[in-house]
């Protein structure tokens, strides 16, 4: 890992950056524990935070000009901003299953996806995370699959107690 190509980008890409990351660690964690909880909505909250942040920051960045300052990435932007209002709404009116299934959309699409693009070769992520080979990528793929399996084991063992405890 060589984080040169990120600490000497513009304030505006480290600030999209850094929040990308944020938002798929406490993405990753909101999809991964109890539903309707107040931890769960306070993570909520900073998790969409965290998304309009990194779209509104995207129309800041225009290294890949397709249409004027922008490109395809741009439209990604405007569909995220889009389903995050349709999210919230959906969760303020009760629709649990449309919020569900907008935030896991915006989670996979936004995130995952849009994330994969950033680590194509020639791309800044690519140089941070590669430079040494891809060892540091695999420790931190290694390192990130083992947290999610004890937050899995954990909240298994909670459930069980739970039920135990009726």
């Amino acid at each position: 890992m060589d984080a040169t190509a990120l600490t000497t980008a513009s304030f505006v890409i480290q600030i999209h950056a850094g929040a990308a990351v944020l938002s798929f660690l406490l993405g990753t964690l909101v999809l991964l524990l109890k539903k309707g909880t107040r931890l769960h909505k306070a993570m909520g909250r900073a998790w969409v935070v965290l998304m309009v942040t990194v779209a509104l920051s995207s129309f800041l960045i225009t290294e890949v000009r397709m249409f004027g300052p922008y490109s395809f990435i741009h439209a990604l932007s405007v569909f995220t901003l889009v389903g995050l209002v349709q999210a919230v709404r959906a969760i303020r009116r009760g629709d649990v299953k449309a919020h569900r299934a907008t935030m896991t959309g915006l989670y996979g699409g936004a995130l995952i996806l849009a994330g994969a693009f950033t680590l194509v070769p020639g791309r800044r992520m690519h140089q941070v995370l590669f430079a040494d080979g891809g060892w540091t990528a695999l420790w931190l793929a290694l390192g990130f699959a083992a947290a999610i399996g004890t937050v899995l084991v954990v909240r298994r063992w909670i459930e069980g107690r739970e039920v135990l405890a009726r």
